[in-house]
């Protein structure tokens, strides 16, 4: 179970936490092993035996009642299902965007995806942002501007991406249930759903598991261990880190997308490509310092110099 993140930074956490967005950072290779299988029948795969996983951990872990005890609250089930559906969407986007050559879009989501939590939190949750998080917003915005310029398209990969994980974490937020068992609610709520169109499939003779080599059937199986164990590794950051360090490791995974999108998928790279990503990188550097205190606002600034001058007198 998750706990309330810890004020200060043990290594251990930090470890945690490296592994974790390692992990997620490196799942595209997983995907494009699966490249031959349709992205919805990977879906409801990976949504099928990550609830088995989870199921199996929870199982182990006695976590069974708290699982009881959120089925019993009608709204925290309604959330949970938003949440189900919004994780689903994410999943099926990104399994898309790597085995149709479109990493590099992908990270670029994942990059701007906190920019986009936190113009929801001022959206939903009337938070106030500083001079600098709306200058880091202003400046991605100008990222995202000059790659749709690039492609005489809007990146709809990207702010798919950054706007459903966003939005799940928001109602994950809301919701306030450990991230175990929330995940199992939400596979076991969409669950049916990929159960049933995988039947179907099989049935109908439009499936894979008859049609691939036993090794790929593993692989679709271990879809649920590929998505669960990142998860695991985060909360278990959580617990012993604090949450600014987490946040700066979760730039971790689309770097290392991002390079396996340009060295190893070898995946066009442009001069607007990089102009792009640096104008999103310069404002997470702003975006990340604000957060930690280092960037302040002027009027704070004065208000402080203010208080302590009245102090010394």
């Amino acid at each position: 179970m998750v706990t309330q993140a810890k004020t200060g930074n043990d290594s251990a956490g930090i470890w945690y936490g490296i592994l974790s967005y390692t992990l997620w950072g490196v799942l595209p290779l997983y995907w494009k092993l699966l490249q031959a299988i349709p992205a919805l029948e990977i879906l409801a795969h990976r949504i099928l035996w990550s609830f088995i996983f989870l199921g199996s951990v929870l199982l182990i872990s006695r976590g069974w009642q708290t699982m009881v005890a959120v089925l019993t609250n009608r709204k925290k089930l309604m959330i949970l299902f938003l949440c189900g559906v919004l994780i689903s969407f994410n999943w099926l986007t990104f399994i898309f965007a790597v085995n149709s050559n479109q990493v590099i879009e992908a990270s670029m989501g994942y990059y701007i995806n906190p920019l986009v939590t936190v113009l929801l939190a001022v959206l939903v949750l009337k938070e106030r942002l500083t001079q600098w998080q709306w200058i880091s917003i202003l400046l991605a915005t100008v990222g995202v501007l000059i790659i749709t310029l690039q492609y005489g398209r809007v990146p709809w990969i990207a702010l798919i991406l950054a706007a459903t994980f966003a939005l799940y974490g928001l109602t994950k937020k809301l919701v306030g249930v450990d991230p175990v068992t929330g995940l199992t609610l939400e596979t076991f709520i969409v669950m049916p759903v990929a159960l049933i169109y995988i039947l179907n499939i099989e049935i109908t003779g439009l499936g894979s598991l008859g049609s691939v080599p036993f090794y790929m059937q593993l692989i679709l199986a271990g879809t649920g261990i590929a998505t669960v164990l990142p998860l695991l590794g985060f909360a278990k950051g959580l617990e012993r880190t604090n949450l600014s360090m987490m946040g700066f490791l979760q730039y971790i995974a689309p770097t290392i997308s991002l390079l396996l999108g340009i060295l190893v998928f070898k995946e066009y790279f442009s001069v607007s490509h990089l102009i792009s990503f640096c104008f999103i990188w310069v404002a997470l550097v702003i975006f990340t310092l604000a957060n930690l205190g280092v960037l302040k606002d002027n009027k704070a600034a004065d208000i402080a110099d203010e208080i302590e001058t009245a102090e010394k007198i």
